[in-house]
């Protein structure tokens, strides 16, 4: 399983597989994931037809798309500490057409995601 829907996991009532579900669901649906611009037109930049199918696999990473389509499922705003860069940054997602209700905070050191426990 990835470290992204693991740390994801953390913040929500609902386990990391059916997160990954729900995001894959939702780029499948073509859903909004960038307002003005057509998310399957964004998956295709990314690896072309078959980035859910990839995706639906446990096997494959999460990343910057499936921040923001969580961003936008579950109206939260994602702020992901970059910790592999000095000086040190912080990258922040927020929902496409709604305004947040809930933040998650993640810790991203170039090849894994840790939840930032408060």
């Amino acid at each position: 399983m990835s470290c992204l829907f693991n740390s994801m996991s953390y913040f929500l009532p609902i386990s990391s597989g059916q997160i990954r579900s729900e995001i894959c669901d939702y780029l499948a649906a073509n859903r909004t994931l960038i307002d003005g611009i057509e998310t399957r037109l964004i998956l295709d930049m990314d690896g072309g037809t078959d980035y859910v199918t990839k995706m639906r696999s446990t096997s494959t990473w999460g990343g910057g798309i499936e921040i923001q389509a969580a961003c936008n499922i579950w109206k939260t705003r994602i702020v992901v500490r970059n910790m592999c860069r000095a000086p040190l940054s912080n990258i922040e997602f927020v929902p496409a057409t709604t305004a947040p209700d809930k933040t998650m905070e993640f810790e991203w050191t170039g090849g894994h995601y840790e939840p930032v426990r408060k």
